[in-house]
């Protein structure tokens, strides 16, 4: 899906219960070399971007879900719109329900994992967005909307209990004189470990 412009007008906005519907995705990627000996979640880095209106804080892209789109498609949409970038989406992370700074506008949000696998040099909202990958302690400390920090936590928990299944499989199968270290790369949950190269015919005398 190729976005040219960002939609306007809320000509289309769905609503639920007088609740301005609105929908968003976490970017993430994987390191590209990870010791097993690492965090869990060190081993991969989250997007974020810059507000449209000036402010101290980042934030997850997000925006309005229109009547004419299902829930997948805005999300899509709105991460290409603000961040530029595109991948393969996963299972909602959950629903949570807010207020603006104000008070006067309530709102009903809903964010997905995005595993990224395409970053556009050019996006509809590059000249007013920036755009920032950063590590999980990082966006903690920089995400501005308490809904979306606890969006991370939950990403951050889905992650990480995969990962430790996939290590678990993967130390099984590393061999021993490896002393238990090898290089992940991306594969299944993102993850596999490269077995070490057969020793040479000097070590082997």
């Amino acid at each position: 899906m190729v976005v040219l412009v960002s939609r306007t007008g809320r000509h289309l906005q769905r609503y639920n219960k007088g609740r301005r519907q609105v929908v968003g995705c976490i970017p993430y990627r994987y390191k590209d070399n990870i010791d097993l000996s690492m965090g869990d979640e060190d081993a991969f880095e989250v997007l974020l971007i810059s507000p449209q209106r000036k402010g101290k804080g980042l934030l997850f892209p997000k925006g309005g879900w229109e009547k004419d789109e299902s829930i997948e498609v805005a999300a899509r949409r709105e991460t290409i719109e603000e961040a530029g970038v595109s991948g393969d989406l996963e299972g909602k992370l959950g629903t949570w329900y807010f207020e603006n700074k104000n008070g006067d506008t309530a709102y009903e949000g809903h964010m997905f994992p995005l595993f990224v696998t395409e970053e556009l040099d050019l996006w509809p909202e590059k000249d007013i967005r920036e755009r920032f990958w950063m590590s999980v302690e990082e966006a903690r400390k920089l995400c501005q909307q308490g809904w979306m920090k606890e969006a991370l936590e939950l990403l951050v928990s889905r992650l990480t209990s995969q990962c430790r299944r996939t290590k678990m499989h993967l130390f099984s199968r590393i061999n021993r004189s490896s002393g238990g270290h090898g290089t992940i790369l991306r594969s299944g949950c993102r993850a596999q470990v490269l077995a070490p190269p057969p020793p040479s015919p000097a070590e082997e005398a």
